[in-house]
């Protein structure tokens, strides 16, 4: 049973019978359909079904020679708006499950971007190479509980300069990823010289008071993530299934901006612009294979 049902509005699927039900009714009412020909007599297929606005559940599978569409996988979705990242893309398939994952390396972050792809038959259907290509990737989330931090007390003019304190911290990291021992050494005395900030602060400060946002890897899974960003915009969706309330939140986390899906019983706080976002997320993606 997927754990991130219940973000999506569907918190009270708790069995196996409960999961079929889902998937049938995916089946009858999906409107969306997308296939792929993998050679042969074998289709691929995703059924999307919409629970509201850029969200609910799909599936994946194959199409028999008698037409019968035979489940694979099962996911719930959030689809973004706009680009998130333009940088090269890594797309291989999961051991585990009929899934695929996309990986980049976004220089805002620090670390390897891991998303679940969603669009898998505009990858079979392109016969995408397996190797690095520059794509544009819209990202999006999903969360199953979160909590509402208020901002950091930042001046308004360190506010104008960050997007170009790390427009410059980009193009250093990306020379010193070539070699550039100047860019290497650049680095090291700014991280030198930050961690002697936060230590002097961190004795009469918070940490949240300090730290505005971050992005860091969480358990096992890949392409799941803990995130402290800020909310930029705030929606109220309806999963108009269940009738269970959602909010559609638009973050900014470390310069890469995405939305986050969470069911409103699963959120601590009140959401408003301006605040932050605390939680674990699951990171999905979408890639424009025709976008460069």
């Amino acid at each position: 049973m997927h754990s991130f049902l219940k973000a999506v509005g569907f918190s009270d699927i708790k069995s196996r019978k409960d999961v079929e039900q889902l998937i049938n009714l995916v089946i009858e009412q999906g409107a969306e359909r997308y296939m792929a020909n993998l050679g042969g007599k074998t289709t691929i297929a995703e059924i999307f079904l919409e629970a509201a606005e850029d969200i609910g559940v799909a599936l994946r599978g194959e199409y028999d020679e008698r037409g019968n569409f035979h489940v694979e996988h099962y996911f719930p979705y959030l689809r973004g708006q706009n680009v998130s990242s333009k940088e090269s893309v890594f797309i291989s398939k999961r051991v585990d499950t009929d899934a695929y994952t996309g990986m980049c390396d976004d220089y805002r972050l620090g670390v390897s971007l891991i998303f679940y792809l969603q669009n898998v038959t505009d990858y079979i259907s392109r016969q995408y190479a397996e190797e690095k290509k520059e794509h544009a990737v819209t990202l999006a989330a999903l969360a199953t509980e979160g909590k509402i931090l208020l901002p950091t007390l930042s001046m308004k003019t360190a506010q104008v300069k960050e997007p170009v304190n790390t427009s410059g911290r980009i193009k250093l990291v990306e020379a010193a990823r070539k070699g550039d021992r100047e860019a290497m050494e650049a680095l090291t005395i700014d991280d030198i010289d930050l961690y002697a900030q936060i230590n002097k602060r961190l004795k009469t400060e918070d940490v949240y008071s300090i730290v505005e946002t971050t992005f860091i890897p969480y358990g096992s899974e890949s392409d799941n993530y803990t995130i402290l960003a800020v909310i930029e915009s705030v929606y109220e969706r309806k999963n108009h299934i269940t009738g269970e309330e959602l909010y559609y939140m638009n973050l900014r986390c470390n310069d890469l901006r995405f939305p986050v899906c969470i069911n409103k019983k699963d959120l601590y706080g009140e959401p408003k612009e301006g605040r932050r976002f605390r939680g674990n997320i699951w990171m999905q993606g979408t890639v424009n294979f025709d976008m460069a």
